[in-house]
């Protein structure tokens, strides 16, 4: 059986983060993309965005990571 792979789990929530937030500001650029029935798409991202946010203060305060398991 191999050992578990440390991963920096942080770092990997910030790139998803950052991720959602030139999402947002692309889908907000271009009008295309905002407009009709691509109407959704802003709060999708938003979406994104918050539960990102979530995820990333969970994990800081020490929760959600498997070496208290």
């Amino acid at each position: 059986m191999p050992s578990p792979v440390h991963v920096d789990v942080l770092r990997v929530q910030q790139i998803g983060i950052v991720i959602w937030v030139v999402a947002l500001v692309v889908v907000l650029a271009v009008p295309s993309l905002h407009r009709g029935d691509h109407h959704w798409w802003p709060w999708c991202c938003v979406a994104g965005l918050v539960l990102g946010l979530m995820g990333y203060a969970y994990v800081r305060r020490g929760r959600g990571n498997a070496s208290a398991a």
